[in-house]
């Protein structure tokens, strides 16, 4: 009998942890389950699953889709989830889910009740015991560089980067609510320039702009060390709320207009090998950074904190170099490297195959093929 799996997430805006779902998704079916993705009716984001045997499944509460559920099935979620859906599902269902987070300085939260929780890293994997989830599944996860994440495809808007609103609206709160009535207005009224190259070297950020990334904290540290190299230039593509997006640019403030913001695009594989190097942001609330993974894969090298989970996606002098945290050193460490790959033949990512081989879609099919077969045999015993 073919083994099923329910993969649920419910979110309705397209991030990480989305796109993460979706090649997840892809690699259970291509391990023999039958896979079926329940997700909210409002993203659209995901109807190309289903021309990958993927079964979608649209649903506006999870716990309505418990409702038509044989007891005994098996859930994997990627998303937060209602504290009724993880009190039935626990009961009657192997219940099981990502953790797409570090804990620290979190609290575990339903994820403590799980029949098992798999880390997406080593890094989120060091997390879990220390915050009471000791039902941990030993192997991370990682992940690889995946650009197919559109209704219609991986460029289903073209490779063309025009400006963008740089703003993503909480429609929770009022004022995001009332600036995204009047958001579409706006853009219409403003210029939407083409992405050209600056002379010099271009920085860039690839990347939602929140308070996970810390961007605003670290450049208010390393700015000042970036205006007094004006050779520099930094590109901004990603979006984020208002807060974070204006206090991100009250940091850039030294580099006036070397910063520049081009809003979320829908082909950042058209983004990367226009960059001489990526910049990530701070590290302890990160994951894995699917973005470097990415930039990695396309050929172009990393600056990255030297601390973990960073120390586990870049191999530092081959596919980019680590520095320190500049809020131990006032950024001087981040200058200093800097200018050392400035001055150093330009590294090339895709020379280091035994570092990349770990994120290929091979690898990750492997990991998820024993990830089946051991979820198959744990909901066998567990009954």
């Amino acid at each position: 009998m073919t083994p099923t799996c329910h993969v649920v997430n419910l979110q309705t805006g397209l991030g990480g942890a989305e796109v993460y779902t979706m090649f997840f998704a892809r690699a259970v079916r291509a391990a023999g389950c039958r896979t079926v993705l329940h997700v909210h009716p409002q993203a659209e984001f995901w109807r190309h699953l289903g021309q990958r045997a993927i079964e979608i499944a649209p649903v506006t509460a999870d716990v309505d889709l418990l409702h038509g559920l044989q007891r005994g099935a098996w859930l994997v979620t990627h998303a937060p989830i209602s504290r009724e859906f993880a009190a039935t599902a626990k009961v009657h269902h192997w219940l099981t889910g990502f953790c797409h987070m570090p804990l620290t300085g979190r609290t575990a939260g339903a994820l403590a009740h799980y029949d098992q929780v798999y880390a997406v890293s080593a890094h989120v994997l060091s997390t879990l015991a220390p915050m009471g989830v000791t039902n941990a599944y030993p192997e991370p996860l990682y992940g690889i560089a995946e650009f197919e994440r559109g209704a219609a495809g991986p460029c289903a808007e073209g490779s063309v980067i025009r400006r963008r609103l740089a703003y993503s609206w909480d429609r929770r709160k009022f004022r995001d609510r009332v600036l995204a009535l009047c958001a579409p207005a706006v853009a219409a009224l403003l210029p939407h320039p083409e992405f050209r190259r600056r002379p010099g070297v271009t920085l860039g950020i690839v990347s939602n702009i929140g308070p996970i990334k810390q961007f605003d904290t670290l450049f208010c540290l390393i700015a000042p060390h970036l205006a007094r190299r004006p050779q520099v230039n930094l590109e901004i593509f990603g979006d984020g709320g208002y807060r974070s997006v204006r206090d991100l640019k009250h940091a850039l403030a030294p580099l006036g207009g070397r910063a520049r913001f081009w809003g979320m695009q829908p082909a950042p594989q058209a983004i990367y090998p226009q960059l001489d190097f990526l910049l990530s942001g701070l590290p302890e609330k990160e994951a894995l950074g699917l973005n470097i993974i990415e930039a990695q894969m396309c050929g172009t090298p990393v600056l990255a904190v030297d601390a973990p989970p960073f120390t586990e996606t870049v191999a530092d002098c081959a596919t980019g170099y680590l520095y320190p945290d500049p809020r131990q050193d006032a950024g001087s460490g981040f200058a200093r490297v800097l200018d050392h790959a400035m001055a150093a033949p330009r590294l090339t990512p895709l020379d280091a195959t035994a570092h990349l081989e770990r994120f290929s879609r091979l690898a990750f099919d492997a990991r998820v093929t024993r990830l089946v077969a051991h979820a198959m045999a744990a909901k066998a015993e567990h009954g």
